[in-house]
């Protein structure tokens, strides 16, 4: 499944995306279609289908998002007004790609979810 993954090949560099940050074990892109002024998506390297799975998948994976989240956040200016992280977790969710991400998404007013 993961040389079908279009994150994967992003990754791979087989579909071209500029990176907002990248390290070892994570990148950030833009969403194609933003939700909000600010809508990044942080995705780690290694395949991992959802959040679901994130906890047998290895150490920290999560944490590491979210530190990488919270790094982008700032480098974007959203840290004082305030932003929302959004993992999705199956198609109801609206997750269209099969690949854990971490939505970081800000730059408005966003109210309240429910």
């Amino acid at each position: 499944m993961a040389e079908e993954c279009v994150f994967c090949r992003i990754r791979d560099g087989k579909i071209p995306s500029p990176r907002v940050f990248e390290d070892e074990r994570a990148f950030v892109i833009r969403d194609i279609h933003p939700r909000a002024p600010v809508h990044l998506l942080v995705i780690p390297r290694e395949h991992i289908p959802t959040a679901r799975d994130a906890p047998t998948a290895g150490q920290g994976v999560v944490d590491h998002l979210i530190r990488v989240a919270n790094r982008v956040a700032d480098q974007e200016g959203l840290a004082e007004r305030g932003y929302r992280l959004v993992f999705n977790v199956g198609r109801e969710s609206g997750m269209e790609v099969a690949h854990l991400h971490l939505h970081v998404l800000g730059g408005r007013s966003l109210g309240a979810m429910g």
